[in-house]
């Protein structure tokens, strides 16, 4: 009587030990991270919270179009890599920073023979870029575009060095995703020099 009690107390442990280990068997193979390691994977990017949050929508402001360029405000934009066949103008004037955070700027275009184009722009300074053209120059004056105008996406690997080059370098922060002071933008224009520091930090396509 007592042998066949002993029986069941140990079958009763053999099959308490056999769920235990069928049981952390099964989660290993569910969770073969967890299995491995005893740290917990973070749940969020490495990045600001600023650029993380969802619960927050973006809103842009209403833009008010800027006083036409004068040449005495502009300051040349250096671009990095081949000459290019066009040089371009920034008017200080008109370099502002919205409380949307949208860095707003008169862009000058000249050809070698001092043909102009001219147009009033906007940066975000978002992990990828993005750029809006408000308004076009027409004699002396800005001609809003449609306002169903969107936003577009700055490629790297695209013709369009400038706009890249103004986002990575010039108006932006990198790794904080947010535009520089208008004294840092305007000195860095300047200069046209970037410290080698800074040269990284964003997201390319």
């Amino acid at each position: 009587m007592k042998q066949a009690k002993s029986m069941k107390q140990a079958m009763r442990i053999i099959f308490t030990v056999f769920c235990v280990l069928l049981w952390i068997g099964l989660d290993a193979l569910v969770n073969p991270v967890l299995a491995e390691t005893p740290f917990v994977n973070d749940a969020q990017l490495d990045a600001p919270s600023s650029v993380i949050k969802k619960d927050k929508k973006w809103q842009e402001q209403k833009v008010r179009l800027p006083a036409w360029p004068k040449d005495a405000d502009l300051v040349e934009i250096k671009l990095d890599g081949p000459e290019d066949e066009f040089r371009h103008f920034i008017d200080s004037r008109s370099l502002r920073t919205g409380g949307d955070g949208v860095v707003r700027y008169t862009l000058v275009t000249e050809s070698a023979y001092g043909a102009r184009n001219i147009g009033y722009e906007g940066v975000r300074c978002t992990p990828r870029g993005r750029y809006k053209i408000y308004a076009y120059g027409s004699g002396s004056n800005f001609i809003p575009t449609n306002s169903g105008e969107q936003w577009r996406p700055i490629d790297e690997h695209s013709r369009d060095r400038l706009r890249y080059e103004l986002w990575r370098h010039y108006l932006c922060m990198p790794r904080l995703f947010k535009p520089r002071q208008r004294k840092d933008q305007l000195r860095m224009l300047k200069s046209g020099r970037i410290p080698q520091v800074e040269n990284a930090g964003f997201i390319n396509e």
